[in-house]
């Protein structure tokens, strides 16, 4: 069994920055991506950033130059530092890893989400 924990959303006013925790537990084998979406009422879900194995980053465009993804190998977690946060920013946050468990192949998981709200 895998599992993925989130934590660290809530009401913050514009300009103002949160960050985002997901933690990865269980029978893992290794992790591949990790990283950040959203989505609000009646939309899809939208890549926010993601990070590889390897470390190289893909950022979507709203968000470049405010958002940092960031990964920690040895505590199988990712983060999303967000600043300069725009009430268009807000959202339920999900996290998504690529792990292979030790019996399974590759799948995609993801946390249960965490509420982002960006209001003055």
């Amino acid at each position: 069994q895998v599992q993925l924990v989130e934590s660290g959303g809530g009401l913050v006013q514009p300009g103002g920055s949160l960050r985002l925790s997901c933690a990865a537990s269980g029978s893992i084998f290794s992790i591949n991506a990790m990283g950040w979406y959203r989505q609000t009422p009646g939309k899809q879900r939208e890549l926010v950033a993601v990070m590889s194995r390897d470390g190289s980053t893909n950022y979507a465009d709203s968000v470049k130059g405010r958002f940092t993804i960031s990964r920690d190998k040895a505590e199988n977690s990712v983060y999303l530092q967000m600043n300069s946060l725009k009430f268009e920013d807000t959202a339920v946050y999900y996290c998504n890893v690529q792990i292979r468990s030790i019996a399974t192949p590759q799948y995609n998981y993801w946390g249960q989400g965490t509420q982002v709200t960006v209001s003055s």
